[in-house]
This record gives C-alpha cells, sequence and structure tokens, in this order.
C-alpha cells in the first residue's frame, strides 16, 4: 500500500510541475514566452492561454483529494487530450523527435497515477 502511494504522489507531482506550475510560472516571470510554442504551431495566441487555464485546473482537480471522482475523471481526459494533441501538432508541423515523444512521456506518467489511484482506491 505505501509503495502504491509513493508511486502516485510522485507521478503526480511530476505531472503538477510539468503541466502546470511550470506554465504558470512562465506566465508570471517571463510572459513573453508563453506563446512562443503554440505560435510555432500555428495556433493562435489565446489558444495559448487557454491551455494554460485549463492545464492548471486539471492538476488541482486531480491532485486535491475531495474533488468529486467524476470530476477526476474528466480532468485525467482532458490532459490526456492535451498531451495526444501536442503529440500529433508536433507529429504533423516540426517532425522533431524530441518535441513528439516528450508528450508522450507526460502521457505515460498520467497514466501510471491514474492507474496507481483506482490501485489505491480498490484498496482503502
Amino acid at each position: 500500500m505505501k509503495r502504491n502511494l509513493i508511486i502516485f504522489w510522485t507521478a503526480i507531482i511530476i505531472i503538477a510541475l510539468w503541466e502546470a506550475v511550470m506554465p504558470i510560472s512562465t506566465w508570471i516571470f517571463a510572459s513573453e514566452y508563453i506563446t512562443v510554442g503554440t505560435n510555432a504551431l500555428g495556433y493562435p495566441d489565446y489558444f495559448a492561454y487557454s491551455l494554460i487555464i485549463a492545464k492548471v485546473l486539471g492538476v488541482i482537480a486531480i491532485t486535491y483529494p475531495k474533488t468529486p471522482e467524476k470530476l477526476k475523471e474528466w480532468a485525467y481526459a482532458g490532459l490526456s487530450f492535451t498531451l495526444i494533441f501536442a503529440f500529433i501538432s508536433h507529429a504533423h508541423v516540426d517532425k522533431n523527435m524530441g518535441y513528439m515523444i516528450m508528450p508522450l512521456v507526460f502521457l505515460g506518467i498520467l497514466a501510471l497515477s491514474y492507474y496507481y489511484k483506482n490501485k489505491i482506491q480498490t484498496i482503502n
């Protein structure tokens, strides 16, 4: 049980850092770089801001223990979609293998946290 909790929280912390803390800190401390990644893929400026807000809300939903289960499911789905579409965007636009693999790595970490979330819940 303790091992499952450690794996779950480690995965959640990695996701929270990547999907929420890093975008928010960019917005606060280096706002000129917010749209660099999305503009390179052909998305408009407002897309980067809405993506940051959605990711932060999703991370809050999956990390806050008292979040209703259905909302957590939607948050996991939404974060999964952003990572899948990031892979697809990089595959079609810049074809840079490093940029293509990174979202898949974090999708794997997100899936790991989801798996262990369910494993912990069935034990309790």
